[in-house]
């Protein structure tokens, strides 16, 4: 028999989880047909298999949205719907609120390494799940396709080795929470193979 949850999930999770499915309906993960849906989902059920509030579940679903459908316009909408609260993670969670073409990769990345050094301890587990969800792709798809995976990608393995490296040091000061040991031995699995 299941247990009961102390804080059941509420109706604030099922608006988060339609729109990121009604944002998100029509893209892919880069290089594949995996609908784009399936990281979101993913990255809200790390958040709450490691202990994350519903706030975080929340942000996690939108982590992506302002970046891929609208930049500070909906930024804006998620903290109308949402609460300041999601929309700081959210925040976090963005390297670019522009609608558009993006500005240089390094510039953006050390911009957001930055915020991360700085930003609401609450941002940070939500961080983390995303990069274990994404480096867990590449692991499986490195068994797939080998160094071919790296053409994907906007960064060079050797940008993409230097930018994982530096927000795990930063999560390994700032988060307390199992989350950074397994996002550690992911990272350990894929390092030797960010070559290009």
């Amino acid at each position: 028999m299941p247990h009961k949850l102390n804080q059941p999930l509420t109706s604030k999770f099922d608006e988060a989880l339609q729109l990121a499915s009604h944002l998100h309906r029509e893209q892919a993960r880069k290089g594949t047909q995996i609908p784009y849906v399936s990281h979101v989902l993913a990255v809200a059920a790390i958040v709450l298999d490691y202990g994350g509030t519903e706030t975080q579940a929340i942000a996690a679903l939108l982590h992506d949205a302002v970046e891929d459908c609208g930049g500070r316009p909906m930024l804006a909408k998620i903290e109308a719907q949402f609460g300041s609260e999601v929309a700081a993670i959210v925040e976090s969670c963005t390297d670019s609120f522009e609608e558009g073409p993006k500005r240089d990769w390094n510039e953006r990345k050390e911009e957001h390494l930055q915020h991360l050094r700085n930003c609401d301890s609450a941002s940070l587990i939500v961080v983390a799940a995303d990069k274990l969800h994404n480096l867990t792709a590449i692991e499986r798809d490195l068994g797939q396709l080998g160094a071919t995976l790296w053409s994907r990608f906007n960064a060079t393995p050797d940008l993409q080795r230097w930018y994982y490296n530096a927000v795990i040091e930063i999560l390994k000061e700032r988060l307390d929470n199992p989350i950074v040991v397994s996002l550690m031995g992911i990272y350990d699995q894929v390092r030797p193979q960010m070559t290009a």
